[in-house]
């Protein structure tokens, strides 16, 4: 086990961590700051990392003293980290988005959030305001010579890829309608039929759903043009955040999900909070084939899945008959409750994340789970070489306890195939974000590259990024912030070129 420089453990035993320590790091975001040369206060960034890696997140949680909700809430900014000549520049932005610059000129809320937060005024101000407030605050992405800022349940930002400035919210170029929503979890092909594609997907929610499955060109003078398109149409209300490809397929869970309206409309809940998972009902895959596979034209097959709530997968392979899908699964939807601070919350009281494989003979329908892991762990990845191809290493975010819910502290690289482990800990005093697996441009392995995280270090109270060795977890180099940067989401690496 590798371990970081982030504090003493002399006060906390293994797994504890300071409540004020991870708290600590939600605040606004204050300052933009433009090509900045960030200070490297360990280690080395290796010559070989050249490009620039983009994380988008909540960057605005307060307005005129009140707080939002819950983090997922907070206005989108995005953080851009340039890697060249073994230098880092940092540049940051807030997305315009038209709500946030009304309410930057308000100098307070004036749009109900998701996941709860209210406009000032009570009840009153509240009922019967059912806009859907595009935040832009989930992920960012490369769509050609584009860069995208995701919300999934409205259209994307198109952001400038070197100023970061916000060109405005785009139908790329007619492929969507006004406020027709875009996934913020496109999955990028690279390359089953011949060259690398996004694969993203939209979903009209309700008794009925239906989901629109889209392929892009991501090279050359076609990048961002759409490949393929369809809709196919299921029966209950399906909540998705995340899909999986293989060749052949795309892959939806339907998460077994009630939702009642009446909240929301009467201004009491937002939106999210009136989700709430059927713990005793089971899931289905929802498997779409893919317009260049060999099941093309044909319809969607839904095959039952296992009991419990995915918010996100890992990735998924076909051998013959056989299909293998990994994913993060809670016992219950996460929430946070209408009078509890998101600050304050007691991880104990929530559900863990845990990886696990269903294994689906295609012949017969027949599923089959096997626990991979029995941390509590969120945001993995594999090679982005490998993603719809069987992996042998994952990368992922865990708690630093053995069992049960607790704040992400650690980076593990997990060994498919064997089930060998190496961890990075940042415990007690520090928490990570989504780590990002980034190939050696020259690798032989699978293994071979690095992973960074942007992390928070509750001990000097500084935002800080850390970049690993990807095969055996060692430190290259801790480099840190001038500013803080909240917890975020998601985000992408882009390669120099």
């Amino acid at each position: 086990m590798s371990k970081s420089s982030l504090g003493s453990e002399s006060e906390l035993k293994h797994g504890q961590f300071n409540q004020a320590d991870w708290s600590s790091a939600y605040c606004n975001v204050d300052d933009e700051l433009n090509n900045f040369e960030l200070k490297i206060i360990k280690g080395e960034i290796p010559i070989e990392l050249n490009g620039t890696l983009y994380r988008n997140g909540p960057g605005k949680l307060e307005r005129n003293g009140q707080w939002i909700h819950h983090p997922f809430d907070g206005d989108g900014m995005i953080a851009a980290f340039k890697f060249e000549d073994c230098k880092c520049n940092f540049t940051n932005k807030f997305i315009r988005t038209q709500a946030w610059l009304e309410e930057e000129k308000a100098g307070r809320f004036l749009y109900r959030g998701v996941f709860g937060t209210q406009k000032p005024g009570g009840k009153i101000a509240n009922i019967f305001d059912i806009r859907l407030k595009n935040i832009a605050n989930t992920n960012v992405v490369p769509f050609g010579e584009k860069l995208l800022a995701l919300w999934e349940a409205a259209g994307p930002h198109e952001i400038n890829p070197s100023t970061l400035e916000t060109i405005g919210i785009t139908n790329l170029n007619g492929i969507l309608k006004s406020s027709e929503a875009f996934s913020a979890h496109p999955r990028y092909d690279p390359g089953h039929h011949g060259a690398p594609r996004m694969v993203n997907f939209g979903v009209n929610t309700g008794p009925k759903s239906t989901i629109r499955l889209m392929e892009f060109h991501t090279q050359g003078n076609n990048a961002g043009e759409l490949i393929s398109e369809r809709k196919d149409q299921f029966p209950g209300f399906a909540f998705l955040h995340d899909f999986v490809i293989t060749k052949n397929w795309a892959i939806f869970l339907q998460n077994s999900i009630r939702f009642n309206p009446l909240p929301f409309i009467l201004g009491t809940k937002g939106a999210a909070q009136c989700l709430s998972s059927n713990t005793n009902d089971k899931s289905n895959f929802l498997l779409i084939p893919r317009e260049s596979g060999v099941f093309a034209n044909q319809m969607p097959r839904v095959i039952e899945g296992p009991k419990g709530f995915v918010f996100h997968h890992l990735n998924a392979w076909e051998e013959d008959n056989d299909l293998f899908i990994d994913s993060i699964y809670y016992n219950d939807f996460p929430s946070i409750d209408s009078n509890q601070d998101f600050r304050t919350i007691d991880f104990d009281l929530l559900p863990e994340g845990i990886l696990t494989r269903c294994h689906i003979d295609l012949s017969n329908e027949e599923l089959v789970t096997k626990r991979l892991n029995n941390q509590c762990c969120e945001f993995a990845m594999v090679n982005p070489q490998k993603q719809g191809s069987k992996a042998r290493y994952a990368w992922m975010a865990i708690s630093a306890k053995e069992e049960g819910n607790g704040p992400l502290q650690s980076i593990k690289k997990l060994d498919l195939l064997r089930g060998e482990r190496n961890i990075w800990s940042a415990a007690p005093r520090g928490f990570v974000t989504e780590p990002l697996m980034v190939p050696h441009p020259n690798a032989k392995n699978e293994d071979e590259g690095w992973v960074i995280s942007l992390i928070w270090n509750g001990e000097t109270r500084k935002s800080q990024i850390i970049i690993l060795n990807s095969a055996d977890m060692s430190e290259q180099a801790i480099i840190e912030l001038p500013i803080t940067i909240p917890y975020g989401l998601h985000g992408s690496w882009v390669n120099k070129k």
